[in-house]
């Protein structure tokens, strides 16, 4: 993990404005890091054929068009059949997508994939919101559109531990894959850049051994 990585995660604990008392990075820094646990969030048969590995930032408005009109597409074709099974994994290339992740990861598994909905439904509004005291509102405001109380949410903002172990677990995902883009996409262990449903399909058919 590099040190620029890592400092901007452990600087979205100082989330001005409406939470508790700010954690500082250089005070962060110097504690001793424990080890939290990654969730790996998934849709669909963990033994389906395929295995589909979407890394995708919340900024990335390519990623939001891909969530939004290819995944459902893939969801119906692909997913819910039982023959692929579809990863999301997070990638941090910016403070707040950090801070949208965890959001995203707040209310567990159950509710990851309709909070990530909600992210990308709204991407334009939240992403572009102005400072980071706006941004970070907006990101409450859609926390508790979810139904996340607000304790909760200022705990997961506020996780030193788990903002070092999901940057770690990114920069490990993201040097064994060679990721550099958003969507980028790893199709039983072939990775490839963003591609619309057409293309898509073509390769899981592939895959699949289907005409």
């Amino acid at each position: 993990m590099t040190r620029t990585i890592l400092t901007a995660a452990l600087a979205l604990a100082v989330l001005v404005g409406g939470g508790p008392a700010p954690l500082q990075p250089a005070a962060l820094a110097a504690q001793e890091a424990e080890t939290a646990e990654v969730v790996e969030m998934s849709k669909g048969d963990p033994e389906a054929p395929v295995e589909v590995i979407e890394y995708a930032s919340y900024t990335c408005p390519h990623c939001a068009t891909f969530h939004q009109n290819v995944l459902p597409q893939l969801e119906e074709d692909y997913i819910e059949p039982g023959k692929v099974h579809f990863v999301y994994r997070e990638v941090y290339f910016d403070k707040y997508g950090m801070w949208a992740s965890l959001i995203a990861r707040c209310g567990g598994e159950e509710r990851f994939f309709g909070i990530t909905d909600l992210l990308y439904e709204s991407h334009e509004d939240w992403a572009r919101a102005g400072s980071d005291v706006e941004v970070a509102n907006e990101l409450r405001r859609i926390a508790r559109l979810a139904g996340l109380g607000e304790e909760q949410v200022e705990s997961c903002l506020s996780d030193a531990d788990t903002l070092r172990s999901l940057v770690a677990w990114y920069q490990e995902n993201a040097d064994e894959h060679g990721i550099e883009s958003t969507p980028s996409f790893v199709i039983d262990g072939e990775t490839y850049s963003n591609m619309n449903y057409a293309e898509f399909s073509e390769i899981l058919d592939e895959k699949l051994g289907e005409e």
